[in-house]
């Protein structure tokens, strides 16, 4: 038997309406998973913003830091970046 053979005889053993409730709840997980990954990231940037304030409690401008090792690098494309990861 080819493989082709062998995989449309696999999915004739597999009703649609399992190949159907197999994707809904591959989605429905990922949904999930990806609720809990905006969960973490929300996290991760509150904890770096509280970060920096303690930083500029101390006296420590970050954004001149940012702007003289901006001066110090060479220039190059920048890709898609936010305001943070430029000050680290």
């Amino acid at each position: 038997m080819a493989k082709e053979e062998k995989k449309k005889t696999k999915q004739a053993d597999v009703s649609k309406d399992e190949q159907v409730g197999f994707h809904k709840g591959a989605l429905s997980t990922l949904a999930k998973e990806r609720e809990e990954m905006l969960k973490i990231t929300s996290i991760v940037e509150q904890l770096m913003q509280m970060h920096i304030k303690a930083l500029k409690d101390l006296g420590v401008d970050l954004e001149a830091q940012a702007k003289q090792t901006m001066k110090s690098k060479p220039t190059v494309a920048k890709g898609k970046k936010g305001k943070l990861d430029e000050l680290i």
